[in-house]
């Protein structure tokens, strides 16, 4: 009634230290008094099992006696007597026995103790062990661990799995053999094991896969896919309604794992194996299925073209009567043009291996309708003799340029089986006018966007990827997508003349200038892709080669995109933050083309619901709002490209360039200037005391510099467009504001910058802080939103940029250390706080030195009036011309008392002989009647602020103050 609860029996016997020499014979022990295994001591087996591995592990880095025990007494074969057991329990226990080997051989690093494990082929036994494979636990323990395995594999070690004698491998025909499992796991697990063999560089075992195991399993593999791209074509062609965006998802990645399996391959440069792997590529999956589907614009691909069309009329409101099902006529061996085009794509931007690229681009490219019609073999026939004769007129100019003359002998030889008809036909100097290219032509063809855009954002993804394919010639590019480079002689010296395709050009421009209109079907993405291929079509050593009439063209379609844009121009009041927000976005780096391959969601007929969770930029626009942000993202993207083929660089954007700004830790002259004394709490409950400042972009708290007098230390500065102002209710005296930090390339959310409340010494103080602060926030949104009008050539915004982009703001001149400057950082040197009379609400006053000045202004020297016209000019424009003009500083006479603003208006006439007033300047002179018969004089200003009664008599004294 004492038993121990252990799995070793009371540990009666068994050594303290785990880690030792001891423990491990303990082991040993327990597996040879328990080899039969039973449903009573498998938990005891699993146990000793993980004990084993444990201590291994150990000795391989502390004692080397532990593998010499371990192998002494021949371990491994209690393993492999466990296996082959098929009592009760012993599945159980091949689960704990398949996890120790892949734990053991995973952090083995001593080389000596790896040879003692794979020793006696006790290795090779396991691995062709009949597991129960049925078994979830067993099948994944056994992938591992053959995994595990392959990652020892090199030139040493190779022989122990490899038996050259026997030419047998059991670990790599063991393995492949799960290529199509149906767990991605496991196929993934094959694909690393079979790559890691590959990479050992052992002629005999390379040569028993090329002879024994190579042309299976890349038939097999090519099949595989094959089936695969038909199941993907039919969840393409049946989910018009995006209903099954999982299940296509999962494809398409599928599909880009098999792609980059077969790069890896090829990238290793294996010459028998890549001949193998290329010959079934081409013959069996991506001529017949990938590339002969372009043959023609077939009537599956028009009923995708017309799903798409229905799509979009259902989005845009507008009913089309067809029958769609009429137009399904499935054509055995091929897909859907869409799904073609997508799928060359990605081959073309994953797979650079010359011998496949080069084959492929060459049919799509050059291969016409006489070829079309000979099968696979004619055609890669006809491949093989343009490449010998391309070879052998390099090779012949070559000659030629050494001197001497190239002879029949150096001639390839000639396939017997194309008959000179043909070889006449494939080596005639054809003009490419007159060369019928069928693939080439679906392409293009493809490049139609009037009704939308579905097929021809995969034409530009397909150009686009073999323009920029390392593996394909540029010969085979050259004029076709990419501009040509020739000398041309003449009497003087040699020309370099640029051409480029016309026909290809006019079509991509044709999509620019479609995208710029109201109401097109154009995505973003597709407008962005075709400008990044027609900069690579007109861009030659760094020169634009556009002929005048596609110059034309793309001038008109910067007109029209400036157009459009200007039609939302202030229609939404979070213009300027969308405007903002899109530059940074688009910011953050170009389109990576192979990225976009990946998204499944392109190979559904587009929709204009955000609802579907598609990207933006890969969807139509749904509402004013996103009518507004394409808008603007045509409008930079079409901006850039003009400036990219002009040769000039942006200076106008962004509206707002932080780096000219003031920055955090930057010292300011502060003499004269407006200063707010207030209290910053933080929700963290820390006060600090800082001075406020308010320029004209930004809001900046500094704190004294202790090293100059009147000089600040910036420690907080934010901008004026992304402050919130709100006021406390319970005290009079604080502020709760929030600065949010702006809109950059890296950053995408708008996080608060600060959010805290400020503690001002007074409410009037308080009052005049908020008042800044709300207005110096609508003045610098006022100056960017004009700043956005003269970029959109809208008419009476012509002048200098805005402060924000120019980072000219007070302070521009008043931050260097060493320099001292006097002036104030702001126009306004009135100390808040304190109010100054209402000119305009006074009567009584009269300002004789101003009557004055006012009558000789109007006066010409000949004695005539001047015509008066300042009055009559728009409030707004008065207001600016007085911004500029300097203003003199009020004296203490001017201020009001603080306890006589709180008296009643009333009040204000029965103290104007209190107050003292400096002759102000003013500009119209009238005569007034008051009430009680007496002529007095009115100064009436030109602006709205003052006005001002005073009797027209001439003053007793000048420059006093005269009341009623």
């Amino acid at each position: 009634m004492f038993r121990s609860r252990s799995w070793f029996g009371g540990g009666w016997g068994r050594p303290k230290n785990p880690h030792s020499l001891e423990h491990l014979k303990y082991l040993y022990n327990v597996l040879s008094r328990n080899q039969t295994v039973s449903e009573h001591n498998r938990g005891l087996l699993v146990e000793t099992l993980r004990s084993i591995a444990e201590i291994l592990i150990w000795g391989d880095q502390n004692d080397s006696s532990v593998f010499d025990f371990f192998l002494e007494k021949n371990m491994l074969s209690f393993f492999l007597r466990i296996m082959r057991q098929r009592s009760g329990g012993s599945s159980f226990v091949c689960v704990q026995l398949l996890q120790t080997l892949n734990i053991l051989f995973e952090n083995i690093r001593n080389e000596t103790s790896l040879y003692y494990l794979l020793s006696n082929n006790h290795v090779n036994s396991i691995i062709v062990h009949k597991f129960d494979f049925s078994d979830e636990e067993v099948m994944a323990y056994y992938i591992s661990f053959l995994k595990t395995l392959s990652l020892k594999l090199n030139v040493h070690t190779i022989h122990f799995f490899y038996n050259e004698h026997t030419n047998d491998f059991p670990l790599y025909t063991e393995a492949i053999k799960f290529f199509n499992h149906p767990e991605s796991m496991v196929r993934i697990a094959v694909r690393t094991l079979t790559l890691n063999v590959y990479k050992v560089e052992d002629s005999s075992m390379l040569t028993f896969i090329r002879d024994r195991t190579a042309a299976p399993y890349f038939s097999n593999i090519v099949w595989f896919i094959g089936k695969h791209i038909q199941e993907l074509d039919n969840c393409v062609r049946n989910d018009a309604d995006h209903q099954s965006q999982n299940r296509l998802s999962d494809l398409v990645a599928e599909h880009l794992d098999h792609l980059h399996y077969l790069n890896d391959i090829l990238c290793l440069n294996i010459t028998d194996l890549n001949q193998v792997l290329t010959d079934h590529l081409l013959h069996k999956l991506l001529i017949p299925l990938y590339i002969q589907s372009l043959s023609s614009m077939t009537k599956l691909s028009d009923s995708n073209e017309a799903q798409a069309t229905q799509n979009l009329n259902r989005v845009f409101n507008k009913n089309l009567n067809f029958n769609e099902h009429s137009q399904y006529d499935f054509i055995n061996g091929k897909v859907s043009c869409v799904v073609s085009l997508f799928l060359l794509s990605q081959v073309f931007l994953i797979i650079s291996n010359p011998l496949l690229v080069q084959a492929l681009s060459w049919i799509i490219l050059k291969s016409d309708k006489l070829m079309l019609g000979k099968g696979v073999d004619k055609l890669l026939n006809f491949y093989e003799v343009a490449k010998r004769d391309e070879e052998n007129t390099h090779l012949n100019s070559d000659v030629l340029t050494d001197g001497s003359s190239s002879s029949k002998e150096n001639l390839a030889e000639e396939p017997k089986n194309i008959t000179d008809e043909e070889k006449e036909k494939l080596v005639s100097p054809t003009s490419d006018e007159n060369f019928d290219k069928p693939f080439l032509e679906t392409i293009f063809n493809a490049l139609d966007c009037a009704e939308n855009d579905y097929t021809t954002l995969f034409a530009l993804t397909l150009l686009y990827a073999m323009a920029n394919n390392k593996g394909v010639l540029p010969e085979h590019v050259e004029l076709v997508l990419r501009p040509k480079k020739s000398l041309v002689s003449s009497s003087s010296a040699k020309d370099i003349k640029y051409t480029y395709n016309n026909n290809l050009v006019d079509r991509i421009l044709h999509i620019v200038i479609l995208s710029c209109q109201p109401s097109c079907r154009v995505r973003l993405v597709t407008l962005e892709l075709a400008l990044k291929l027609l900069v690579q079509l007109v861009m030659c050593d760094g020169k634009n080669i556009l002929n005048e009439a596609h110059k034309s063209s793309i001038d008109t379609a910067k007109s029209q995109s400036t157009a459009l844009l200007r039609n939302f121009y202030k229609s939404e009041e979070i213009f300027l933050d969308m405007f903002e927000h899109e530059y940074c976005d688009m910011s953050k780096g170009s389109l990576n083309v192979e990225w976009l391959c990946m998204d499944s969601a392109l190979l559904l007929p587009p929709t204009g619901t955000p609802l579907t969770g598609i990207d933006f930029t890969k969807r139509l626009p749904c509402g004013e709002v996103e009518r507004a942000r394409r808008a603007i993202r045509v409008f930079f993207l079409v901006r850039d490209t003009v400036l990219t083929l002009n040769g000039d660089v942006e200076t106008q954007l962004p509206l707002t360039n932080p780096q000219t700004s003031v920055q955090i830790d930057q010292a300011l002259d502060l003499n004269n200037s407006d200063l707010i004394a207030c209290t910053v709490a933080w929700k963290d409950g820390k006060n600090k005391r800082r001075f406020l400042v308010i320029d004209i972009m930004q809001l900046i708290l500094v704190e004294p510099d202790p090293k100059k007098l009147g000089w600040g230390v910036a420690k907080l500065v934010g901008f004026l467009q992304d402050i919130e102002v709100t006021g406390d209710q319970d005290d009079s005296r604080c502020l709760h504001i929030t600065i949010h930090k702006p809109l950059s390339s890296t950053t995408g959310n708008r996080v608060p910058l600060l959010s805290a409340k400020f503690i001002f010494d007074d409410n009037i103080r308080c009052m005049a802080a908020k008042q800044r602060l709300s207005k110096g926030r609508i003045k610098a949104r006022q100056k960017k939103m004009q700043h956005i009008a003269r970029l959109l050539d809208i008419p009476g915004q012509s002048g200098p940029p805005s402060p924000a982009f120019v980072g000219a703001g007070l302070y521009g001149n008043r931050t260097g250390r060493g320099i001292r400057d006097n002036r104030p950082l702001f126009h306004n040197v009135r100390v808040p706080g304190f109010a100054a009379p209402r000119r305009e609400s006074t009567p009584g006053v009269i300002h004789r030195t101003d009557a004055d000045r006012r009558r000789k202004d109007t006066e010409s020297p000949n004695g005539t009036i001047k015509k008066e016209t300042r009055s009559r000019e728009p409030s707004g424009s008065r207001a600016k011309s007085r911004e500029g003009s300097p203003r003199m500083p009020r004296p203490r006479s001017e201020e009001i008392p603080l306890e006589l603003i709180k008296k009643s208006p009333a009040s204000i006439i029965d103290m104007a002989p209190k107050i003292a007033i400096i002759p102000r300047p003013q500009i119209v002179r009238e005569e007034v009647v008051n009430e009680n018969q007496k002529v007095v004089v009115a100064e009436v200003s030109s602006s709205i602020e003052t006005s001002f009664i005073a009797d027209k008599s001439t003053p007793k004294k000048k420059g006093l103050v005269e009341t009623i």
